[in-house]
């Protein structure tokens, strides 16, 4: 008697287990099917500029921030590779020597000044950007593990929807908005990888800041583009 009831405990038993992994393991393949990682970001740091004209140098920080949403698709059975496209802005903040400033006939002029020139506390150009990201994604995430690495390499485009200089020293400050000699669109590559939340972030532009044929006051092109270096923060 006490034997039957054993194996019955124990039949009852494996019954459960074995129905209740494959409960689990019908919960598992529900949670791939619908496992993506959308995700808010928001990231920054530096931003240098690149092919500067002769004798142009940057001083102090300068920064950039940049905070969106990015839909991802993801494009195997494991959901750990795939595609991602999404909507953001970003602030271009860059300190260097360059005055703009306008002329006689209301053009803007473009002088790169030196420490014999003249002393001012305050030189900087500013980009405000909405920006589309598209990105090529690799992570090593599931339904269950959040914390995870990372590999997203993308291409961004901007529309740069408004500018801003602004120039100070003792003798007052000069501010200009809406430069029209900005490039109003700006795109270039990205790439950003790391473990959970952390993530190293780089951009590349590869078009220039100004548009083509802007010239400093001693003739020379403007062809500068920026390189943001920083962090990005990923949010579920």
């Amino acid at each position: 008697m006490k034997y039957n009831l054993f194996l019955a405990l124990v039949l009852g038993l494996t019954f459960y287990i074995v129905q209740g992994q494959e409960d689990q393991a019908v919960d598992s393949l529900e949670l791939y099917k619908y496992y993506r990682e959308d995700q808010f970001y928001v990231g920054g740091g530096y931003t240098l500029l690149a092919n500067k004209p002769k004798n142009l140098s940057q001083s102090g920080f300068s920064s950039f921030i940049n905070l969106g949403f990015i839909r991802d698709i993801p494009i195997n059975d494991k959901r750990n590779f795939g595609v991602g496209l999404g909507l953001g802005y970003a602030l271009n903040s860059v300190n260097q020597n360059m005055l703009i400033g306008k002329g006689e006939t209301g053009e803007y002029e473009y002088i790169i000044l030196s420490e014999a020139d003249i002393n001012y506390s305050k030189n900087k150009f500013q980009m405000h950007i909405l920006e589309v990201p598209f990105e090529i994604r690799w992570r090593t995430s599931t339904p269950l593990k959040h914390e995870f690495v990372r590999v997203y390499l993308g291409f961004k485009a901007g529309y740069v929807f408004a500018t801003r200089s602004v120039f100070k020293n003792s003798e007052g400050t000069e501010k200009h908005k809406g430069i029209k000699d900005f490039n109003s669109m700006q795109y270039g590559l990205t790439l950003s990888a790391g473990y959970n939340t952390w993530n190293a972030h780089i951009y590349y532009g590869l078009n220039p800041v100004f548009e083509n044929g802007i010239l400093t006051s001693n003739g020379e092109k403007i062809n500068m583009r920026t390189v943001r270096i920083g962090l990005m923060f990923y949010l579920l």
